[in-house]
């Protein structure tokens, strides 16, 4: 139907009484009723049609955007596993962004003098471990409204760190950063240390504690004692809390607890250098220290050699179980060998001239089981090859070697782990919440039924199933049900969604499709940003 014609058309159907024809009612004067204008009812139509022109561009630029939500394994692939994603960056990213902002009814911290006393924290295991430790007690003082001393590491696990917090974060940053949530000090004042008489009070509450254990249990110890000591603090406070408090965990984790100066700038330095090499890289973290594998309890293929130096390590460990290395792989519970962490990144899409970033202690095996891996991605880089000789100070070090890591593989443009431990989860709810950059847990369940099968299939077969499996694992926003899984994983209350805005997300559609850099503009460079001091000449020199 022409313009004209539909013009006509409207007119007899807007003005006409029954029984009239369509171009007496626009034209005649004799009418009884009064004439409508017709050009205000081309003005009309023509305002209608833009409206429809609009809402249908609306739905057809979003349709996949609001569709994803409600299929299962929703964005990456179709039941066939032939829809192709961006390995490199979600779609669907710019959708969401990090939102920790304390509430209009959350009160402001009390003072030392108003306090229920000083809570002392003595956290336990590696740094990651211990993180998670140092966020949560600052949430647990919160709940006691008590004064928080700066938490004391641990230096007597596996890792045998001599570090102190002011060696690892920023401890000024760190009590001003919370200074409206929670009051920290360095010390007890020896006035109040001198009036107990004694050294304070020890006690070590069960793990996931509710709020009510802490106000039912520990807070008239605290409130009879004054000072208090909690100890081995970690996960000792429940994953599901009030949104207040869960927004209050990520201040600390993702704000609150920035790393010192020179580890800042140092991790920086790597990750400059690894983006002078290449465009984009691909950070690795792979657990295979023998501890970890003889604590897994699993079988890697290295005959009784391997059954026997990995038994003799698990009998550390008294209380371990005896546990099927066959039934433990079923199960999904056996880290990936760094050759199918290798095959998997191959069988999703990542070339042989990717650039790996390789973050691991000592890996079981040597350079005999790395070498699968640096044959599938001859770009193989860890911290030792790319700061070489300038990692000395901080060799003696576990913690800040960690940290080095920690920096580097949360400015990745992909991160990757083969285990399901304290840093993997750390960095992918750090990933979520800094833009929902592309973390890749591995869909260990399925995938090892699927290694094991490998040599039955030919490559693309094997390459489409990896596929499959690791729909839902590739850090998607909604790859996880809000108040699922582990809190510091998926900080679910601490991420909201962009109000929509078309033409904002014909930008951002646009900026994902362009052939720019795809790393996350927000995050490039954040520990640079965050008051380390660099001007433009100080950067040119880390490369």
């Amino acid at each position: 139907m022409g313009v004209a014609k539909v013009w006509r058309y409207s007119c007899g159907v807007l003005a006409n009484p029954p029984k009239q024809h369509f171009f007496f009612s626009c034209w005649s004067s004799s009418s009884s009723r009064r004439p409508i204008s017709c050009t205000a009812v081309c003005g009309f139509m023509l305002f209608a049609l833009g409206l429809i022109s609009l809402f249908t561009g609306h739905v057809a630029s979003n349709l996949e955007l609001y569709s994803h939500r409600f299929t299962k394994g929703a964005w990456f692939y179709k039941q066939d596993g032939d829809a192709p994603i961006d390995i490199w960056k979600s779609r669907y990213s710019t959708s969401y962004y990090g939102c920790s902002e304390r509430g209009p009814h959350f009160a402001s911290a009390v003072n030392v003098r108003s306090s229920n006393g000083y809570l002392l924290i003595a956290t336990s295991g590696g740094l990651n471990q211990q993180r998670t430790g140092i966020t949560d007690a600052v949430v647990v003082a919160r709940i006691l409204n008590a004064t928080l001393v700066v938490p004391e590491l641990d230096h007597h696990s596996f890792w045998k760190d001599d570090s102190d917090f002011f060696n690892i974060f920023d401890v000024k940053w760190f009590i001003s950063y919370l200074a409206k949530d929670v009051t920290v000090v360095k010390r007890v004042p020896e006035k109040v240390m001198r009036l107990m008489g004694k050294p304070p009070y020890t006690m070590r509450v069960p793990r996931k504690s509710e709020p009510e254990y802490y106000l039912d249990q520990v807070l008239p110890v605290l409130l009879r004692r004054r000072v208090l000591q909690l100890t081995k603090f970690d996960y000792r406070l429940a994953n599901d809390l009030d949104e207040e408090l869960q927004k209050l965990r990520c201040r600390v984790n993702y704000h609150a607890l920035r790393f010192t100066k020179p580890i800042r700038n140092f991790g920086q330095k790597l990750v400059v250098r690894m983006r002078k090499m290449a465009r984009r890289f691909v950070a690795v973290h792979l657990r295979f220290e023998p501890d970890m594998l003889a604590f897994s309890g699993c079988y890697y293929g290295g005959g009784d050699k391997e059954r026997y130096e990995l038994g003799e390590i698990r009998k550390r460990w008294a209380t371990l179980p005896e546990l099927s290395p066959d039934e433990e792989r079923t199960r999904g519970r056996c880290p990936l060998t760094p050759h199918e962490v290798g095959l998997m990144l191959r069988a999703l899409g990542f070339k042989n001239d990717t650039y790996l970033y390789v973050a691991s202690g000592e890996v079981y095996g040597g350079e005999k089981t790395l070498q699968p891996l640096k044959e599938l991605f001859p770009n193989f880089y860890t911290k030792e090859i790319v700061a070489r000789d300038e990692l000395k100070p901080f060799l003696p070090y576990s913690s800040r070697l960690a940290a080095i890591d920690y920096i580097v593989c949360d400015e990745s443009d992909v991160f990757v782990t083969n285990n399901n431990g304290n840093m993997a989860k750390i960095l992918a709810g750090s990933r979520r919440y800094m833009g929902h950059k592309r973390t890749i847990r591995p869909n260990a369940k399925r995938l090892s039924a699927l290694f094991m099968a490998r040599n039955k299939m030919d490559w693309d077969t094997f390459s489409r199933k990896v596929k499959s499996c690791q729909s839902g694992f590739m850090g998607e926003p909604e790859e996880v049900r809000p108040g699922r899984g582990e809190f510091h994983e998926f900080p679910s209350s601490c991420i909201c969604k962009t109000p929509f805005n078309h033409s904002n997300f014909i930008d951002k559609y646009n900026n994902h499709t362009s052939s720019g850099n795809p790393t996350h503009p927000e995050s490039r460079y954040r520990y640079i940003h965050n008051s380390s001091g660099l001007d433009k000449k100080s950067l040119q020199k880390l490369y």
